[in-house]
């Protein structure tokens, strides 16, 4: 079948006309009497070229040929103009146009334009399905491991990240949730635009409606001009929620309500304004629970869990940690200026048996330290910090009752979790909202943990 080309002319034996000719030389052709129509069909075929008059009954030709260069790039415009009315073709070429013809005089040339437009066209999409192959593939280059667990979880994402579905990442604080979001926008075909990551316990609860939805002037004492939310500044792009747990009720509300309508209504403002978003939601609690339990919404747990991916903790893949030690020591290393080459084998045999609490970013912190303290090419055990030996069942061997055993594998990984809060919770003096930062969750969590573990 022939390439698809689209005549946006309200003068019907003009366009019919056109229609004739073009479809004589074996493209399909598609026809529309307004710029509305034609948004309608172009959102709807895969059309290589528009054919457009600059008058039309709703809308100047001219801003139609912006809009398809704004919104679609790959098209290519031919703009047909009035006798004597250059500058129209002119302008339409500024903004991208492949060219013009004058109407009622360039019928003969139309074939041959339309042939070099649609080629054009042709490869430029060639060229962008090149680009795409070879950004998804190293979208996830900066995801650092060759464990099974890391793989699989890679090989998910990579057939998920390629469609528009929402994805629900599940992972312990610290596993590299947004790393994963963002190697999921990159290899999507919304790569080109933005991506706004958000999270949300960070946000004050009074603070989250604004920041997400956007607020109209006057909405609220301090509401000075208009202000977008990250849905708006997300638009045609990627938006992570992270730690969505956290949101409000009434902000859970509204989201599922952003999520049905593809819509969003700013503070104060009843008129809803279109967003083309994919969401992205990340937790490190488990939200299939707080939604059996009420503490969220169900149906929102379900518009945000069609495809569900897991992130392993760095537990259950130790055979990563040589590979992520090397790299943040040479990152950091580079960063300090400091020649740094290798770690002892006790260095390492103590990051491979440590438990790993607050996982890769635990880690990285760990690496950082010893490169700062380190005397000479080689990070030894001594730069290690106090609390990560202490924590470590090489130097601590914690009786079988409920946290590590001998072999320094794991038996019960709820008591190293309770410990951890206790241990942390103990050096911020109680302090829940300073412990609650330190653990990087919401007090929300933190809170939750404590009821969980009878803490409270």
């Amino acid at each position: 079948m022939g390439k698809k080309i689209l005549i946006v002319e309200d003068e019907t034996s003009l366009r019919e006309l056109l229609a004739k000719i073009l479809g004589l030389e074996g493209f399909k052709v598609y026809s529309a009497v307004t710029v509305k129509e034609g948004i309608d069909i172009l959102k709807n075929e895969d059309i290589y070229l528009v054919i457009t008059d600059v008058m039309l009954p709703d809308e100047n030709g001219i801003e139609f040929t912006k809009w398809i260069k704004s919104n679609q790039p790959l098209i290519e415009v031919i703009v047909m103009t009035a006798f004597g009315n250059v500058k129209d073709g002119v302008k339409a070429m500024k903004l991208g146009a492949f060219d013009y013809i004058t109407k009622g005089d360039g019928d003969d040339k139309l074939p041959l334009l339309a042939g070099k437009a649609v080629e054009k066209s042709f490869l430029k999409r060639q060229l962008s399905e090149l680009e795409y192959r070879l950004e998804s593939r190293s979208s996830f280059a900066k995801i650092i491991g060759k464990s099974t667990a890391v793989n699989k979880m890679i090989e998910l994402a990579k057939k998920v990240a390629v469609t528009d579905t929402t994805v629900l990442i599940l992972g312990e604080t610290g596993t590299g949730k947004e790393l994963l979001a963002e190697a999921l926008h990159l290899a999507s075909r919304r790569r080109k635009g933005p991506f706004i990551p958000i999270n949300c316990a960070a946000i004050p609860k009074d603070l989250q409606e604004s920041e997400l939805f956007g607020h109209k002037k006057g909405a609220f004492t301090g509401a000075h001009t208009d202000k977008k939310g990250y849905f708006e500044v997300a638009d045609r792009g990627t938006i992570l929620l992270d730690e969505l747990g956290e949101m409000s009720p009434d902000l859970q509300t509204k989201l599922l309500r952003t999520l049905e309508s593809k819509s969003i209504n700013r503070v104060g403002d009843t008129t809803p304004i279109p967003i083309d978003v994919r969401i992205v939601a990340a937790t490190n609690s488990d939200l299939f629970a707080d939604a059996r339990d009420n503490e969220f919404r169900k149906d929102l747990y379900y518009r945000l869990s069609p495809f569900t991916i897991e992130l392993p903790s760095l537990r259950e893949r130790k055979d990563d940690i040589p590979l992520l030690a090397l790299h943040f020591m040479s990152v950091n290393a580079e960063k300090i200026g400091k020649n740094i080459q290798s770690m002892s084998r006790g260095y390492m045999d103590l990051l491979q048996r440590h438990p790993w609490p607050g996982n890769i970013r635990e880690l990285k912190n760990v690496i950082e330290r010893s490169v700062i303290l380190a005397d000479d090419m080689e990070l030894t055990e001594e730069t290690l910090p106090k609390e990560f030996l202490t924590a470590s069942p090489l130097v601590l061997k914690v009786e079988s009752n409920g946290s590590i055993d001998g072999s320094g594998e794991l038996s019960d990984l709820r008591s190293v979790e309770k410990q951890h809060i206790l241990r942390i919770l103990d050096r911020a003096d109680g302090n829940k909202s300073v412990a609650a930062k330190k653990l990087d969750i919401g007090l929300a969590t933190l809170y939750r943990k404590l009821k969980e573990y009878g803490l409270d």
